[in-house]
């Protein structure tokens, strides 16, 4: 690991130690893919209390960690905010993106390890923050490119949402990691193996590093700046020994 996943993991154990030695739950920031796995990977035995992870839903790709102490017997909450920006008037909206959102609030000089995922509509964007600076974003946010905008507090958010998808159903000689997010990404082989290779994708939130690697129904594939799918199972065989398959394709 580099200096700076050696910190990020000591951090990660200091957490767990204060959980365990004040009795009281300890959360980290927002974690990223790569950090998610450098916690996942991270022997149980450095820990000193069991973690969980949690990023406003189920399906939240930035997460954070909530170390647990062991005598918890009480229900917590992360401290988590879900945020709705819409244009103050419609009719004048830009058409707005994933990036102009983000930009728009890191402007503010919040960092990118506060803010969680951004889901975004046709007419609005969902934003999730810490807990602590949901004020300062609602009264501070009034602009998205040249689009006026109003922010306010979610009261709640459903957390099984799921974002919108399509389903893509192809032929594919196994279910390899590889093969299965060629028929989801129209790249080609060698660039798939070179996004694996290159430490880009993820198996539910673990960096996978092998071509080979074998999916299960219902795991959850992130590529690093090109998006997220689930593969769903097999369909059926072919005569030529291909098997028929669905995968879901995630918006936002």
């Amino acid at each position: 690991m580099t200096k700076e996943e050696l910190l990020l993991q000591k951090r990660f154990v200091e957490l767990s130690k204060t959980a365990f030695n004040r009795g009281i739950v300890m959360f980290s920031d927002f974690l990223n893919l790569n950090e998610l796995n450098i916690l996942h990977t991270t022997p149980k035995a450095m820990f000193s209390s069991r973690y969980e992870t949690f990023g406003g839903y189920g399906l939240s790709e930035r997460q954070m960690a909530a170390f647990l102490p062991d005598a918890l017997y009480y229900e917590y909450q992360y401290p988590i905010t879900a945020l709705e920006i819409r244009p103050a008037a419609p009719k004048f909206a830009e058409a707005l993106t994933h990036r102009d959102y983000l930009g728009a609030v890191m402007n503010l000089g919040i960092e990118r390890s506060k803010l969680g995922d951004i889901l975004t509509y046709e007419d609005a964007a969902v934003l999730f923050v810490k807990e602590e600076l949901a004020s300062y974003i609602t009264e501070q946010l009034s602009r998205v490119r040249h689009t006026v905008v109003k922010t306010t507090v979610l009261p709640s958010f459903q957390e099984d949402y799921e974002p919108k998808y399509e389903t893509i159903r192809g032929t594919v000689p196994s279910i390899r990691l590889d093969t299965v997010l060629s028929l989801a990404f129209p790249m080609s082989r060698s660039k798939i193996t070179d996004f694996i290779e290159g430490g880009r994708v993820f198996v539910n939130g673990r960096l996978i590093t092998s071509n080979g690697y074998r999916l299960n129904s219902g795991d959850y594939i992130s590529v690093r700046k090109m998006g997220r799918i689930m593969y769903e199972d097999i369909i059926s065989g072919t005569k030529k020994g291909r098997f028929l398959i669905s995968v879901r394709k995630y918006g936002s």
